[in-house]
């Protein structure tokens, strides 16, 4: 029985505050290793993605993919976008939301670290995301060579999350049915190239 990945974030965070409590942050010397620690792993983790996405690119899969893209929550629309696209084009737009991801991050972590001044997050954002993107979908597929079956299947879930689980994390839908329902409701998209 695998751990979930939010419980182990979970546990990690919590051991992270209790081992922080420890350190003495107002050292300078300290503080300058915890902020090498994180810019370190940053580092690490823009190096696995852009040669996941290198890889991707080498591979460029050009197999049709053809799904109905959920609409956004609180949307009145109920039946979805149809979105035609290719594994190659998708891979790379999960890529790119990874990196945005990555970016926004480490903004934060910057503008809670130099304006605010707290330096217990440091320690945790070294670790979580790094671990999270060692469990990455497109990580997983192309550089840890599992197949593309189960839940990390094209298009993925929508990753678990706080609001996720109030609305349920859907995944876009890629019957036959449905998305015929949705072309004929002029819900249908444009093959990307």
């Amino acid at each position: 029985m695998a751990i979930s990945p939010q419980i182990t974030n979970l546990v990690i965070i919590l051991g992270m505050m209790q081992v922080s409590k420890k350190i003495p942050m107002e050292d300078p010397d300290t503080m300058n290793l915890i902020r090498a620690g994180y810019l370190l792993s940053n580092a690490i983790i823009i190096s696995i993605y852009a040669y996941t996405h290198y890889l991707i690119n080498k591979k460029k899969d050009l197999t049709t993919l053809k799904y109905v893209d959920t609409p956004p929550m609180g949307s009145a629309d109920t039946t979805g976008k149809v979105v035609t696209t290719t594994v190659h084009s998708y891979d790379v737009e999960q890529m790119k939301s990874l990196y945005k991801a990555q970016m926004m991050g480490v903004g934060m972590m910057a503008v809670m670290h130099l304006y605010f001044k707290y330096t217990n997050p440091l320690l945790i954002q070294s670790i979580i995301p790094l671990k999270g993107a060692f469990e990455g979908n497109e990580i997983q597929i192309h550089l840890f060579g599992k197949p593309a079956i189960g839940d990390l299947k094209r298009p993925f879930k929508a990753a678990a999350g706080l609001m996720s689980s109030l609305g349920g994390a859907a995944a876009p839908v890629q019957d036959k049915k449905t998305i015929e329902k949705s072309e004929k409701a002029g819900r249908g998209g444009v093959k990307d190239e």
